[in-house]
């Protein structure tokens, strides 16, 4: 059964901006730790790499935010969830700390779709209630 669903499309001109002015302040503010690090790593490579990056990870948590119906209030933090990916490069919810207890105590799973080009990032997220029968 759906629990929630929720979209969002970002800007990259408006992350890069904000970038511009408070720095990687930002970028911490809104990534994990482990996103941090790959941020990092893609922004030295390719600065337009990083902010693209950035944007699609802004976006995504936005779209969970929506799905879960928290919008960005407690347990729902930014740093609390992340934006990974199988090995398949699909994109996955994983979540940490207070936001993984409620997630989990509420029996759901997420699903993701996240895209970018030039000028936007948007994403997509569907989550479900998990049948306890199939746990």
């Amino acid at each position: 059964m759906i629990y929630g669903i929720g979209t969002d499309i970002c800007d990259v001109r408006r992350i890069r901006a904000s970038l511009a002015r408070h720095g990687e302040r930002f970028a911490q503010k809104i990534l994990s730790d482990g996103e941090l690090a790959t941020w990092h790593t893609r922004s030295q490579r390719w600065p337009e790499r990083g902010v693209r990056y950035l944007a699609t990870r802004f976006s995504a948590k936005e779209a969970f935010s929506k799905a879960i119906g928290l919008g960005l209030r407690l347990p729902m933090t930014w740093r609390a969830c992340e934006v990974g990916k199988l090995p398949s490069g699909q994109p996955v919810i994983v979540l940490h700390g207070a936001l993984k207890d409620w997630f989990e105590a509420k029996h759901l799973s997420a699903h993701l779709s996240v895209t970018d080009e030039s000028d936007y990032a948007a994403s997509f997220c569907v989550v479900e209630v998990i049948d306890k029968n199939d746990l």
